[in-house]
Parts: C-alpha cells; structure tokens; sequence
C-alpha cells in the first residue's frame, strides 16, 4: 500500500461565529472510522439539543475515501456541502465537523447560508490541532560512546528526531527518519562510523510533530 504525506485532524477544537442573531457553532473532532463519525454527531445533537439544526460534514481516509455531509434540516445544499467543501479544501483528513445553529430570527436566504456555515467551519479549524502525517521508518542504531555524537551530530544535522536514548554497555538511539530520507541517512550514519555502527530498521509506519516531539500513529 502506498503511503503518502497528508494533513489529519490531531486535537478537536471549537469556534464560533455570529450572523444576523444566529449563532454558528462549529466543533470539530478526529475519526478513524465512519462510525466514530456518526458517533460525534449524535453526541453533538444531544448536547445541543436545544438548537435548530446540527449540521454536520466528515472526511475519512488519506484519499477522501469516505465523505459525507448533511443539512440536518436547512434548505439543500446550503449547509453539509459547503462544510464538506472547507474541510476538503483545506486538505484536512479523517475529521468530522459538526456545525450548531441557534436561529436568531432573521432569515439569511441561501447565500447567506452558505456563507455562515462555511465560514463557522473554518473557525473550527482553525481552533483545531492539525498536524502532517509523514511516512517514516523508526531505526536503531547502535554504537559505542565514542561514535554517539557523530550520530547525534547526523540526526540534528537532517533535522530528524530521536524517539529513544538507551546508555549501556553501549548506545541505542532510535530514530524516526522519513520514508524517503532512509537511504541518505544509513549512508551519512555508514560514512561517518566507518560501518561500526549497528542500524537495524523497523516496519513503515506513519508519524507527526506535535509540540516538536514526534508521535507515532497506529496505523
């Protein structure tokens, strides 16, 4: 399977817009599966249960695999599509949004609509954590005390980031490398140990940054 760099929704957040009275709730939370989707939006609806409509949009998958929206009771078009549209363009995956209206009174037509929910949308993203997934590799490597600060000088050098530091008899330092910075870097590790370095590579994997410390995704 092939595996490619793609944005995911990492943290939920909220952000909220007023239009003419109306306010415009949007919420917005990270799925795995089109049931976790389906899941959020009902617990949304109970906790807004108050309000007039609940409309929601979600995206699945690093190709858009799954997408659905709805209008939870707006006029067609006006509300489901026009989130589903911010959160493709935007180039954010396995996210659900769930935007609340509390109707102020004043109509805002089918323009306006569309306005409104599609820029509450983008307020919930923009109160969201979205983070880059990267194909990456983690590997070991393994040395003595005397070879750990070429290695140190390596990884800082490529910009990579080191998982784990083990002082022994030796020392094993893990590694997250990108997929496609594998190669460059087991020969600058080879180079700069004159092979007396131990490299042992894992299975692919997907990880991101968060707060400058790389986390690794399940799948």
């Amino acid at each position: 399977m092939s595996m490619e760099r793609h944005n995911v929704l990492y943290k939920g957040g909220v952000g909220e817009i007023e239009e003419k009275k109306s306010r415009f709730i949007a919420t917005t939370y990270p799925v795995e599966s089109e049931d976790d989707a389906i899941a959020f939006i009902e617990r949304m609806k109970k906790h807004y249960w108050d309000a007039r409509h609940n409309c929601s949009a979600y995206v699945i998958g690093a190709n858009n695999e799954i997408m659905r929206c709805s209008d939870d009771g707006e006029p067609s078009q006006t509300a489901g599509k026009p989130m589903l549209d911010i959160i493709v363009g935007a180039g954010v995956h396995n996210a659900v949004v769930v935007v609340t209206r509390y109707f102020g009174g004043v109509l805002l037509g089918t323009g306006g609509l569309v306005r409104a929910y599609s820029k509450a949308t983008q307020e919930g993203l923009a109160a969201s954590t979205i983070i880059e997934k990267i194909p990456g590799r983690v590997i070991t490597l393994g040395t003595d005390y005397n070879g750990i600060g070429k290695l140190q000088y390596i990884v800082g050098n490529m910009g990579l980031s080191a998982l784990d530091t083990r002082y022994t008899e030796v020392v094993e330092m893990d590694v997250i490398v990108p997929l496609e910075d594998v190669g460059t870097f087991k020969s600058k590790v080879i180079e700069a140990t004159n092979a007396r370095c131990r490299i042992d590579e894992g299975e692919d994997c997907y990880y991101g940054m968060v707060d400058n410390k790389p986390i690794i995704f399940d799948n």
